[in-house]
């Protein structure tokens, strides 16, 4: 079993809360936690920092830079972070299931109506004011994004290169995260300078999570010790037990162990968050499997943005659509239901490991050259694959019927009007999305 280094006399704890007040926040969080990723951090710093004290400025930020290094929901993996932080294991998964809990029974509700009931005229003008809007969102999240990781030439360079390779060649975004990091990972260990800005860290010799380098080199958990080998045990137990149901003879149709195989990968190769996600499901789920098409997963991406919890929540609408148009032998609604909770599980269960098991050496992460130069690059990879996706998008949504067709003028200009809100203006994203959909209402019935 892995050892822990006794924690020197002047290190930074976080302050002792009981758990019970710690789990009636989570819960809360759970239900207001609108405004997608940056909404939901800025949301967790203003209560748990500034109001609360419960967690110092320096261990959030820390906690943060850490998680945003991973695949999957940043905002969600954070809380994870905290609460391991706070109460341990149990503290951890108590924040990462409340934190997306309420929006899974929510988007079950309305992905139901969307599915049963989503032809009648006020859902159908509901959302052709949502999806420009959600166009807009997804240009202005790449923006902001590559704003902050494009800086150096390398980035700029791999950022095009992914861009064309997802957007004319069709390149499948695993692969192009692969060599996107493998890139980076050569050229920062010939070259170190090319990420000279990217890997200076003022933090990294300042103690800020209270562990002496001079007690141990191999750094692990600040305050709660588990052995790496059991982590792997019980998330191994934990995703096999749904494996080995699905394979069972009374399901002679590999549907459902298909969304899970696939959901699993997706878990652990979308780096940059639910808009990378969103872009690998565009391509497999739609394109390659058929489960749905780009104007329903469109509006699954509406439905995950006027809802509480993640943005990778549309995963699950995803899901609850591909088993709803699944021919089987169940029927429609448990079909659609079962696919939805499996493709929630598959989704959510490795964040739980990224934080258990990396966490306690996120020092040693921080400080490996090649792996920063691999992170920086596979971050500017999914700048690229986040524009496409917003011109994939737009493209549906300013010709619905292709670009042969009609073009849809009144699309363009929402969407226009929604990313000045958005990127100049700064407002709520929420806000935007309900002007967008009374439009869209006001539209529909006033023709």
């Amino acid at each position: 079993m892995a050892t822990v280094p006794s924690l020197p006399p002047n290190s930074e704890r976080p302050v002792a809360i009981p758990f019970w007040l710690a789990f009636r926040y989570w819960l809360l969080l759970g239900f207001i936690n609108f405004g997608g990723p940056a909404g939901q951090i800025a949301l967790m710093h203003r209560d748990l920092v500034e109001r609360r004290s419960w967690i110092s400025e320096p261990r959030f930020l820390h906690a943060l830079n850490f998680c945003m290094l991973l695949p999957g929901p940043e905002a969600q993996q954070l809380a994870i972070y905290i609460g391991w932080l706070l109460h341990g294991t149990w503290g951890g998964i108590a924040a990462g299931v409340c934190f997306v809990l309420p929006s899974v029974f929510v988007l079950l509700a309305l992905s139901y109506v969307y599915a049963a009931y989503g032809s009648i005229s006020i859902v159908a003008g509901l959302f052709a004011g949502l999806k420009p809007v959600i166009v807009a969102i997804v240009l202005e999240a790449g923006l902001k994004i590559g704003k902050r990781a494009l800086i150096r030439p390398l980035h700029l360079w791999t950022a095009g290169i992914a861009f064309l390779a997802i957007f004319i060649f069709n390149i499948p975004f695993p692969l192009i995260v692969v060599v996107a990091g493998l890139v980076g990972w050569g050229v920062a260990r010939a070259r170190p300078e090319a990420f000279t800005s990217t890997e200076t860290d003022p933090d990294r010799d300042h103690n800020t999570i209270g562990i002496d380098r001079k007690v141990s080199p191999k750094l692990s958990a600040p305050f709660h010790q588990t052995s790496p080998k059991r982590i792997i045990f019980v998330f191994l137990g934990l995703w096999l037990i749904p494996f080995l149901v699905l394979i069972m003879p009374s399901y002679p149709s590999n549907f459902f162990l298909q969304i899970y195989l696939f959901f699993t990968q997706a878990a652990f190769v979308t780096f940059g968050g639910a808009y990378a996600v969103l872009a690998y499901v565009s391509q497999s789920a739609i394109d390659t499997y058929g489960w749905l098409t780009h104007g329903q997963m469109m509006d699954g991406f509406a439905l995950a943005e006027s809802t509480p919890g993640p943005l990778i929540m549309v995963l699950q609408f995803i899901g609850f659509m591909a088993g709803w148009n699944h021919i089987g032998n169940f029927s429609q609604i448990n079909t659609a239901v079962l696919a939805a909770v499996i493709t929630t599980y598959s989704t959510f269960l490795p964040c739980f490991l990224f934080i258990f098991l990396g966490a306690p050496y996120i020092e040693v992460l921080r400080g490996n050259r090649g792996l920063s130069g691999a992170l920086s690059t596979i971050t500017a990879a999914v700048v690229g694959v986040i524009m496409n996706l917003g011109i994939v998008l737009g493209l549906s949504v300013f010709w619905p019927h292709g670009l042969e067709d009609s073009f849809n003028g009144m699309a363009l200009a929402l969407s226009i009007v929604a990313f000045v809100a958005l990127y100049w203006l700064r407002l709520n994203i929420l806000w935007v999305l309900l002007i967008g959909g009374l439009l869209g209402l006001a539209l529909t019935f006033g023709d």
